[in-house]
């Protein structure tokens, strides 16, 4: 059975692909994911210039997920847009960039660049470092609205969407969808990780990650509640506008089923892709497909937003 699904026009032979950050850097590490069943490439967010990223141990997984603070280690603008044309002759798949300013300032200057490449969407990391003192872009809605004008005047007819960080609350999830229908965006991918966590090793007495003091983002089984509820609310209020991608948590066809039943017209995996390798991608399209024919739904549009209230 295909689990075939579309973002905003742009096809995707298979539900399941990539989030930006694990296993994505480098153009040997994208062709794996080219290579491989996944049905999109997401390169690794771009700043304008190449980031070492935080000083090590930045990752570590833990039992149900990972906890991590990376600092956005990349190559920077010029290398990925100089990568993109060897990229698209060697797969067919959907490329999506994912970008991130460092300030303000940059968002412009990165995203006018892919608008002009050969990408096929661009994602807006809203969940990225902003400006000393300041929250998130996600959580400061007067700085994401200015962002959203300034970019769609740009131009161009390349789609955009938006990474956003987790929301607590309703009162969070109606601002956000009241700023989004002003614009023509054509996604949300629906969660970043959980920021600003923090796990201890007893036995050390030590926090397992360095930045920080040990405060990093939490990602993998521990979130999937809170990215489901995201997709869900998003999908409630805007899945007629825009499509909805979930991410958080997903490690086999059944997490993929919960977030199709919540609206999600696709996933990306990141924690189980940095545990188990390309080869995650084929098993839980696997997995979900089985789940599709089992319960008797021909294609993901006839699963979509299913969710039965009690």
């Amino acid at each position: 059975m295909s689990t075939k699904t579309q973002i905003a026009g742009v096809e995707l032979h298979s539900y399941i692909f990539n989030a930006s950050g694990p296993k994505d850097v480098t153009f040997d590490e994208l062709t794996i994911i080219a290579d491989s069943h996944a049905g999109g490439v997401v390169i690794k967010t771009c700043t304008l210039e190449p980031r070492e990223g935080n000083e090590e141990p930045r990752y570590c997984d833990v039992p149900l997920g990972s906890i991590n603070s990376m600092g956005l280690p990349n190559l920077g603008l010029k290398a990925y847009i100089d990568m993109v044309p060897t990229l698209r002759a060697r797969t067919k798949k959907p490329i999506i960039a994912s970008l991130a300013g460092m300030k303000p300032d940059d968002f412009p200057v990165l995203t006018k660049a892919f608008i002009d490449s050969d990408v096929d969407l661009i994602e807006l990391n809203f969940s990225c470092p902003n400006l000393k003192g300041k929250p998130q872009i996600g959580y400061d809605f007067e700085m994401t609205e200015q962002l959203l004008k300034d970019l769609f005047a740009l131009g161009g007819t390349k789609p955009i969407g938006i990474k956003l960080p987790p929301y607590f609350d309703p009162a969070h999830w109606d601002a956000a969808a009241a700023i989004f229908k002003k614009f023509p965006i054509a996604f949300l991918t629906c969660i970043n990780s959980v920021g600003n966590t923090l796990i201890i090793d007893a036995d050390t007495e030590t926090p397992l990650i360095k930045p920080k003091g040990g405060f990093g983002g939490l990602g993998g089984e521990y979130i999937k509640p809170v990215a489901l509820a995201n997709v869900r609310a998003f999908s409630q209020m805007l899945g007629d506008r825009m499509a909805i991608i979930g991410v958080g948590g997903i490690k086999t066809g059944r997490d993929a089923f919960e977030f199709l039943l919540c609206g999600a017209d696709a996933v990306q995996v990141g924690t189980i892709f940095m545990q188990e390798g390309a080869g995650c991608f084929e098993r839980i399209d696997r997995e979900l497909a089985e789940i599709l024919k089992k319960k008797g739904y021909k294609n993901i549009a006839a699963a979509k937003g299913k969710l039965k209230i009690l």
